[in-house]
């Protein structure tokens, strides 16, 4: 399965928001993944619908709206009204996680389910049939440029396990610190995936298109070494 990288547009200059996601998607970008963040699940605020509006005008490629906040159902709405393809929610805020995936589904969009770096692979098992993908969490959420939890990332073949298991066809998404160095490791547990920040496309003094490519190169040699998938050690 082909690994996709989709830039973080939380780390794109907004005074040229629309010509950044043209820049990226002409670099072979495969989405867009736009944090939405409250300030109450997570200690920063970001943006609202309006962004995701004014990107799903720029671009016709996917667009992840991942939810980090304390009341995901009250906007789930409002972020499928905005444009969003795949609408993720954190497992921990959710009271009823399956209730909440059915409204994003009958919102007119795909399901997915996130997981901090301290929750377990198990949180999800019971929804892996009602999900697109589901995000790990490699970083705690909340700022870009964060250092790996290196403990988050055998997570990624947990999860991959018990999608096997329970035959689910589940996409596994890697959002925090996702670089050059740390995504084949990444490839290899089973992420397919790979949402890419300040330590990825967004990188100090290198054009987020040049980024873009390394990244994917880094990746697809995990997937063409034979291993993407299997366990291997931390990074």
């Amino acid at each position: 399965m082909k690994v996709e990288i989709w830039p973080s547009v939380m780390c794109m200059d907004f005074r040229r928001l629309e010509a950044s996601v043209q820049e990226l998607e002409a670099a072979g970008a495969d989405g867009f993944h736009l944090d939405i963040m409250d300030g109450h699940f997570v200690p920063n605020l970001t943006f609202g619908p309006d962004v995701v509006k004014a990107v799903r005008s720029a671009t016709r490629l996917p667009l992840d709206a991942h939810l980090m906040l304390e009341e995901p159902d009250r906007y789930v709405g409002r972020f499928a009204e905005a444009g969003a393809d795949l609408i993720v929610v954190h497992v921990e805020p959710c009271r009823d996680l399956s209730r909440t995936l059915q409204m994003i589904r009958d919102a007119g969009a795909r399901a997915g389910a996130a997981l901090n770096p301290a929750t377990a692979p198990s949180a999800v098992e019971e929804v892996l049939g009602d999900v697109s993908v589901v995000l790990v969490m490699t970083v705690h959420p909340g700022f870009s440029g964060q250092a790996l939890v290196d403990s988050a990332v055998p997570k990624i073949a947990e999860i991959a396990r018990l999608a096997r298991s329970r035959q689910a066809e589940v996409r596994i998404a890697v959002d925090g610190h996702v670089s050059e160095e740390s995504a084949p490791e990444m490839v290899r547990q089973g992420a397919t995936i790979l949402v890419g920040g300040r330590s990825g496309v967004f990188r100090p003094g290198v054009p987020p298109g040049e980024a873009l490519a390394g990244l994917r190169r880094a990746a697809e040699g995990a997937m063409l070494d034979g291993d993407a998938g299997k366990p291997g050690g931390c990074v």
